[in-house]
């Protein structure tokens, strides 16, 4: 087997191994060299849109947030406290026209400055100038708020890929976001990505979407960083559009009036949060039966899968299993994404 990719002598590819999904050296690789280079699906602009409001979160064991400046501008920032380390704000989202540490009430500008060190005193060889908060780079792309922890990360159009040119033909950027979901599920964030990148489990465990779709005809197409997923739509399917995962972990899919995004974020080795925002054009009131229809839907979709991650997340831990075959037909996007974290691990298996 060529362990680059995966693949047997006669071509036949296989995943990555069970202890990729446990093991501490690989979790260890995968922060510095995955979840501390890519860009980042951290919020949307109807979070931030004045002054002072920001966007909190946690990035494999990475505590950021992104605010927007006095002067209009979005920075972002590790959400650590120069002085004693303590977490500057909390929750997910809010507004804040003071950046002050309630530990020992130090103050930072939006900018990242130190303004202020209450009841400090004086201290030979303090200054200011050199407890700054530390950067993190962040872009807008289409109403939706990307950040880097890599400051030297490149136009976040590029780490974006195919996805750029997937979704111009929709107008992304004029939904405004309706409500934010999130799941927490016991498995490696992995475990659950190789569920979302492939539809060969919808007969078996989604009976709704299934019942929705032709599934004979469910296709998978690998692009650059994304892998599309598609299928011809029954009457009365609110999944007609386009469902994208763009590596290493976030989703968008369109559909009629709308769209649904995610990041599947890991917290540690055995526990992922998946954070979804649902978006649509036409938030008025007669529309609300619908809007609620399509969250619920979805949101029924994505609490089908935890199961089956939770119980294979405790097999790849067992022992018995150690790696499995792909189907070119139905995993094509399962190897695209194991392909792709080899790359960025840049280890063999």
């Amino acid at each position: 087997m060529n362990m680059t990719t995966g693949k047997a002598d006669g071509g036949l590819a296989f995943t990555i191994p069970a202890r990729w999904y446990h093991d501490p050296e690989i979790w260890a690789r995968e922060r510095a060299n995955v979840f501390g280079k890519e860009w980042l699906l951290v919020g949307h602009q109807g979070q931030v849109e004045r002054p002072g409001d920001y966007v909190a979160g946690e990035i494999a064991g990475w505590r950021y947030f992104v605010v927007r400046g006095r002067d209009g501008t979005l920075r972002g920032f590790h959400n650590v406290c120069p002085h004693r380390a303590a977490t500057l704000l909390e929750g997910d989202a809010g507004h804040c026209d003071v950046l002050r540490c309630r530990y020992h009430r130090w103050v930072f500008d939006t900018d990242g400055a130190l303004k202020a060190t209450p009841d400090f005193g004086e201290a030979p060889g303090f200054n200011r100038a050199d407890y700054g908060l530390k950067p993190i780079k962040v872009a807008e792309w289409r109403g939706l708020v990307f950040a880097s922890l890599d400051l030297d990360a490149g136009p976040v159009e590029e780490g974006l890929g195919a996805l750029v040119d997937m979704v111009a033909p929709y107008p992304i950027e004029t939904f405004r976001s309706v409500r934010q979901v999130t799941f927490d599920i016991a498995c490696n964030w992995k475990t659950y990505t190789d569920n979302f990148v492939e539809g060969y489990h919808i007969p078996g465990i989604h009976p709704g979407l299934n019942a929705a779709i032709d599934f004979k005809g469910f296709a998978v197409e690998n692009r650059p960083r994304i892998v599309i997923m598609s299928a011809p739509q029954r009457d009365g399917s609110i999944y007609e559009g386009v469902w994208l995962w763009r590596y290493p972990n976030t989703t968008l899919s369109v559909f009629p009036g709308g769209m649904n995004t995610s990041s599947i974020v890991p917290l540690d080795r055995r526990r992922t949060r998946l954070v979804y925002n649902f978006y649509f054009a036409d938030r008025s009131p007669a529309a609300a039966e619908t809007i609620e229809r399509t969250i619920e839907i979805n949101c029924q979709i994505v609490r089908e899968d935890f199961g089956i991650c939770e119980t294979a997340q405790g097999n790849l831990e067992g022992g018995i299993y150690d790696r499995g075959p792909l189907s070119p037909v139905q995993e094509a996007g399962v190897r695209y994404f194991h392909e792709m974290l080899r790359a960025s691990l840049g280890i063999a298996d």
